[in-house]
């Protein structure tokens, strides 16, 4: 039997060079080889696996450059601060969270009368607007953008909340509060007056919050702050209070329920303050009216405001033209609907506006002409007046005699006055008489008038140096009766 030597390795494409040699000619050089035939491995035998290692590493670089890809677009670039806290590498939300938690946790040493006590940020209500600072830092400074790297430090505002900073520095120091006294408004008698204001003491909130900034931007988590006295003003000061007071008594000028222009329903000074209530509100006196108290009124109203029309009478002449009003004529008026007009007056008083408009349903007025004449017959010696053509009244008169006989034609009143003296003191002077007193004169052409007459009684007959005369009661009669620009017609 022949033994069989077995090579390296079946003649495969991956043992058939090790380092450069054939692997035929291996086996066939070896110790004894020239004696002994080369033979392969038995077939079946199995092949040696290759390991790849060169490939996973690669795998997990390539998964890092993708993780830290990734990453870079959701962080903020390094380098980053928001009012003093280091963000960079961080999310939005988590940077909001740091610079809020760095903010609240801050810790204030209050030196002098503070005596060394403390506070925190959170105490004091100290707040900055961190989500908002946040998403400005990524939107500016992505990591993914290496050139915003290590950028100038992002400042944040930052501010007290009053009201809890006060509480929480009261409770410490004491000694340094003073309450401060506001300016109050008050009505007295027909207006309202202002009280003045008194300045208080407390901690400068102003410049705690200032040196609270200062320490956040240099990255501190603490700072010592001299508590001290500083003026406090008043929440409601005198300016405010006078200009309240302005707007009140102006308001209460001429507060009232309107119909159009007209302030139908006045409400008096006294009511209507007592309709108010003034409260401090944000450095401010707030306006508010009792709707109830305002509602006493407006079931009042109707009273007031409803009324029937009233007919207009008017005197005119042959052409329409208007020559008196004897009777004006009014609108008549209904109220309509005010279920709501207490709730509305309120809103705007509160809004310092006191003129309410009512709704109102109006009705008109009729109107009636009357076309009056004056009718003086010379013949018959009468005076006749007439309107819209029918008589209403004749009476005896006297007119003027020989060379002064009243003049005929169609004239108007044109001048009226209730007492005259006529003629001249000098009788020697033209018009050679003189006549006192002479009342309820009307002329009507030139010197000629329309007059009462108390020196005769001789009615019916002339009389006269040209005027129409009558006794005194009728041209007092006639006189009210006749507007100016009434027709006279003086005829034969």
């Amino acid at each position: 039997m022949t033994d069989l030597v077995t090579a390296a390795g079946a003649p495969t494409e991956e043992n058939t060079i090790v380092d450069g040699t054939d692997a035929t000619t291996e086996a066939a050089t070896g110790d004894g080889a020239g004696d002994r035939p080369v033979e392969w491995a038995p077939a079946d035998e199995p092949a040696r696996k290759k390991r790849h290692v060169g490939r996973w590493v690669g795998i997990g670089l390539g998964a890092l450059v993708l993780g830290l890809g990734a990453a870079s677009m959701i962080l903020i670039a390094p380098g980053t601060t928001i009012a003093g806290v280091p963000v960079g590498g961080m999310t939005p939300g988590a940077a909001a969270e740091a610079v809020s938690n760095h903010i609240g946790a801050m810790q204030i040493t209050l030196a002098g009368e503070g005596d060394g006590k403390r506070v925190t940020g959170s105490d004091l209500g100290a707040h900055v607007d961190a989500t908002k600072l946040a998403d400005k830092a990524f939107a500016e400074r992505p990591m993914w953008n290496i050139t915003s790297w290590m950028s100038a430090p992002i400042a944040g505002t930052i501010t007290l909340d009053d009201r809890a900073a006060e509480h929480a520095l009261r409770a410490q120091v004491p000694t340094v509060y003073q309450d401060a006294t506001d300016a109050t408004v008050a009505f007295h008698g027909t207006g309202y007056t202002a009280t003045p204001a008194k300045d208080g003491s407390g901690i400068d909130l102003k410049a705690l919050t200032a040196a609270i900034a200062s320490a956040a931007e240099k990255g501190r988590s603490s700072l010592t702050f001299e508590a001290k006295a500083a003026p406090v003003a008043p929440a409601i000061s005198d300016k405010t209070a006078a200009a309240t007071v302005t707007e009140l008594n102006t308001m209460l000028s001429t507060i009232g329920f309107y119909v159009g222009a007209e302030r139908t329903v006045p409400v008096d000074a006294a009511t209507a303050a007592g309709w108010l209530t003034l409260t401090p509100e944000d450095g401010k006196l707030a306006i508010t009216a009792n709707q109830a108290a305002i509602q006493k009124s407006v079931d009042a109203l109707a009273a007031t405001v409803n009324r029937a029309p009233v007919n207009a009478t008017t005197v005119v002449n042959s052409s329409g033209e208007v020559l008196d009003d004897i009777t004006p004529g009014v609108t008549g008026r209904q109220l309509g609907d005010v279920s709501g007009a207490a709730a509305a007056f309120a809103a705007q008083i509160a809004k310092g506006n006191g003129t309410f408009a009512l709704p109102v349903k109006d009705t008109p007025f009729a109107s009636t002409s009357l076309l009056r004449k004056v009718d003086v017959n010379l013949s018959t010696e009468t005076l006749t007046v007439t309107e819209n053509g029918n008589v209403v009244d004749s009476w005896l008169i006297s007119s003027g005699r020989g060379d002064f006989a009243t003049h005929t034609g169609s004239f108007t009143v044109n001048w009226k006055l209730d007492s005259q003296n006529m003629g001249n003191t000098d009788l020697t002077k033209a018009p050679y008489y003189y006549q006192p007193d002479v009342k309820w004169v009307m002329y009507f052409n030139g010197d000629e008038a329309l007059h009462g007459v108390y020196w005769h009684d001789n009615w019916g007959t002339p009389m006269s140096h040209g005027c129409v005369g009558m006794p005194e009661w009728r041209a007092e009669w006639l006189f009210d009766w006749t507007p100016q620009g009434t027709e006279v017609n003086v005829h034969y």
